[in-house]
């Protein structure tokens, strides 16, 4: 396979074809990061190119949803395929964070934070996850009837204020939530636009995102002083950042710097985790086998709070996690702006064109998986696993721009999962998981379920 480094190569490549959706259709497809990608790969293939207005206007966009196309774009130094129209949007409002900066940024930055997400490491941070949970549950009435999204936005909430900023979260959805919900589709609807107005020109949703990110703003520099001025708070995730240091330098993050990535480990803690938790529990809630078995699992452990050494023994929980993700994956679309003409998938895509890793239509691709709209852990088991592409399966992104909270979002997710699914049985009463993609994936409406008494559970028969 030839590649950016091949000189004169990349040259004698074609170039993708053009999609062939008519333009309304194609605007409203791109907006929505999820099934959007698959109604482009229908239509023009697993590489296509998407011009919506002339290139000064606006960059072509060339959407990627194979294997292949994703290592290729994923798998380059991201000084060749860095931040785009999107991530500068997202900067503009919150600051320069690990998520948006580019390259030369990104590098020491990277470096300074990826000791304090070792696997060791957050097992400190998310120890709170499974008392979240316990005290979650334990207020949910038995035969009463609760909405799984808002269930779980909740209990991430109070976990985020226990293990990252030392504070009870419990009635300040105003001073996060909202906020966030209101910044990021401000920030998506604009990045993706074809014809966008110069920053300084004053809207009503402009207006709206600064007053958003404000909050946000000021909820982290309130965390940063109060940790500051109570040597014995307990947040021990942002007293990990405030220790951290670069390797290289010596250097630490400055208060702004380290507000910026405050507000990004915020969101990705409440909204993000909020989703894929509600997700799973819909799923066992309609596969009542499946949740005998995650309870059977935790039974086995004991009668205690869960600790984060217990997620080595919750196998099949973690699967269901996995199968979660890969059906309802917190980031449905990956895109980056190429700096050089680079390959991708056999196609020539040119310096100035933003790529797009349609990673919702790769998880969900026939051609890809068995049965790929059905729920089934097992395709997760580690025997099972080891047949699945590195490239098809992205729900924390891959190559250098991996999501930094992945050990940490796995080991929060399992714990809670496995938690409440020991304390209550959750019958499932929405018939679907809507979705919507405002930035990030989430319920699109509220996900019923039904709350009843934990059945006994008899272990399964010996099949011999």
């Amino acid at each position: 396979m030839t590649n950016v480094t091949t000189p004169g190569a990349v040259d004698l490549l074609p170039v993708p074809p053009r999609n062939p959706l008519p333009l309304r259709r194609q605007v409203n497809a791109l907006r929505r990061f999820h099934t959007g990608a698959e109604e482009f790969r229908d239509a023009g293939g697993y590489v296509t190119r998407i011009k919506l207005a002339p290139t000064w206007m606006m960059p072509e966009m060339v959407l990627v949803t194979s294997p292949r196309g994703a290592h290729d774009v994923l798998g380059l130094s991201d000084a060749i395929v860095e931040r785009n129209a999107v991530h500068d949007e997202m900067r503009d409002q919150i600051g320069a964070n690990l998520f948006v900066v580019r390259h030369d940024e990104w590098l020491p930055r990277r470096r300074l934070l990826q000791p304090v997400f070792t696997k060791k490491n957050v097992r400190a941070f998310a120890g709170p996850m499974s008392q979240a949970a316990e005290s979650i549950a334990a207020g949910w009435e038995l035969g009463g009837v609760i909405d799984l999204d808002e269930q779980c936005r909740k209990l991430t909430m109070r976990a985020l204020g226990r293990s990252v900023l030392g504070l009870d979260l419990d009635d300040q959805s105003d001073r996060i939530a909202k906020p966030l919900q209101v910044m990021l589709k401000y920030v998506a609807d604009r990045g993706t636009a074809p014809v966008r107005l110069p920053r300084w020109v004053p809207t009503r949703e402009q207006r709206r995102a600064r007053a958003a990110s404000a909050t946000l703003r000021a909820l982290a520099a309130d965390v940063l002083d109060g940790c500051r001025r109570d040597p014995e708070r307990d947040a021990p995730l942002v007293r990990a950042l405030m220790a951290a240091t670069d390797s290289a330098t010596g250097r630490g993050l400055t208060d702004a710097e380290l507000a910026d990535e405050l507000i990004v480990f915020i969101g990705a803690g409440h909204d993000t985790t909020a989703t894929t938790m509600a997700y799973a529990l819909w799923q066992l809630g309609r596969h009542s086998e499946m949740q005998d078995a995650v309870r059977r699992e935790v039974d086995a452990i004991g009668d205690r709070n869960l600790e984060p050494g217990d997620v080595a023994n919750l196998g099949f929980t973690v699967q269901v996690l996995h199968e979660a993700l890969r059906m309802c994956p917190p980031a449905a679309m990956n895109g980056r702006l190429a700096t050089a003409d680079i390959v991708v998938d056999g196609y020539r895509v040119t310096a100035g064109t933003m790529v797009m890793v349609g990673v919702y239509a790769l998880q969900r691709d026939p051609r890809l998986w068995s049965r790929p709209d059905e729920f089934v852990p097992e395709r997760f088991r580690p025997d099972v696993a080891k047949q699945i592409d590195r490239w098809q399966y992205l729900p924390f992104g891959a190559g250098p721009r991996t999501c930094i909270g992945d050990h940490f979002a796995m080991l929060e997710l399992a714990l809670a999962l496995a938690t409440i699914v020991r304390r209550v049985r959750v019958e499932s009463l929405s018939p679907s998981f809507e979705m919507g993609t405002p930035f990030t994936t989430v319920a699109a409406a509220p996900v019923m379920a039904r709350i009843g008494e934990r059945p006994a559970v008899t272990p399964p028969r010996n099949p011999r």
